[in-house]
């Protein structure tokens, strides 16, 4: 439904989109991550048509944006962050404007108007004017904007920032029951949101793509062969030192202790189950094992560790002679 193909973008010297490639498929609800200034809002102004690419394209349902940017322009529905509305105008009027002008058929206006605004939960405010209306309802009404003629693809930039916990609750469900007749590209910085509805992930950093998957995926990857939280009794850098030498073991790391016990978070070498020879080092090092259990890294550490990682690797790169 939605694809780039080395999408670029520059802007002077400074290049917001590096070769951005990368496909959602139809019914999916794919989450666009990155921090500030990844190019995540470039990249969706490209896809919806208000920004030209430097090089490269974007195709919606197949056809490329600009080869008729009007017909594209209707398969998508987009809320972008800053969310523009005419705060003058009441609830119904500003919808019954922005349906004539995407071309709802005027026979079947009133009824789709109804729909999202049901959809959406608007309809208490339908006579409201927008500019009384809380951040969560302005959302809202914007989402009930996106759906007005029905498009197969939403693009959503950041749809719950500066909602409270209710409304964040309320959208995500919203979210989740239209991925059932539309496509959804989701950008947002609210980690947990990606888990809870979101069938893959798309990480991207300094415009450049860094990991297009599941968050599962995601995180086996960033753990190689498995991350470890390990408490033993005794010493503990002998334990460290005995933990690092062990067969399958890649890294340890001391998270603290109390008394004689000492606590390590092991990083296993990918592809290997380190836990059996972690057993024989500590029954071995006579330092008795109180604890190994299994665990794996959350969306946070893993985005976290995936951008940090490919910052300090730039920096390291810049220092060279």
């Amino acid at each position: 439904m939605i694809e780039t193909r080395s999408l670029t973008k520059r802007f002077g010297t400074t290049t917001a989109v590096d070769s951005m490639s990368f496909q959602v498929g139809t019914g999916e609800i794919v989450g666009f991550l990155g921090p500030n200034g990844a190019g995540k809002s470039t990249t969706m102004r490209m896809i919806t048509g208000f920004l030209p690419p430097t090089s490269g394209e974007a195709l919606v349902n197949g056809k490329p944006v600009w080869e008729d940017p009007l017909e594209t322009r209707r398969a998508i529905g987009y809320l972008p962050e800053s969310n523009p509305l005419y705060e003058d105008l009441r609830v119904h009027e500003y919808l019954r404007f922005r349906a004539s002008l995407k071309g709802v058929p005027r026979k079947r206006r009133r009824n789709r108007i109804e729909e999202v605004m049901e959809s959406c939960e608007i309809s208490d405010v339908r006579h409201r004017i927008i500019g009384t209306c809380s951040k969560g309802y302005r959302q809202r009404i914007g989402l009930a904007d996106a759906l007005l003629a029905d498009p197969p693809a939403l693009i959503l930039d950041e749809p719950t920032v500066g909602l409270d916990p209710a409304q964040i609750v309320h959208t995500r469900s919203l979210i989740k029951n239209l991925a059932r007749e539309h496509t959804v590209l989701l950008s947002t910085h609210i980690l947990p949101e990606v888990e809870a509805i979101c069938s893959r992930t798309i990480i991207i950093h300094k415009g450049r793509l860094q990991f297009d998957g599941t968050v599962e995926e995601l995180q086996k990857g960033l753990s190689g062969g498995g991350m470890l939280t390990c408490t033993v009794r005794g010493d503990a850098e002998k334990a460290r030192n005995s933990l690092l030498k062990t067969e399958g073991v890649e890294d340890v790391d001391f998270l603290g202790g109390e008394e004689d016990q000492s606590r390590f978070r092991v990083t296993a070498q990918a592809g290997r189950d380190a836990r059996e020879a972690i057993f024989w080092t500590c029954s071995k090092e006579g330092m008795p094992l109180l604890e190994l259990v299994s665990r794996q890294i959350s969306l946070e550490e893993a985005f976290l560790s995936l951008t940090t990682r490919e910052s300090a690797a730039e920096k390291t790169e810049e220092e060279q002679p």
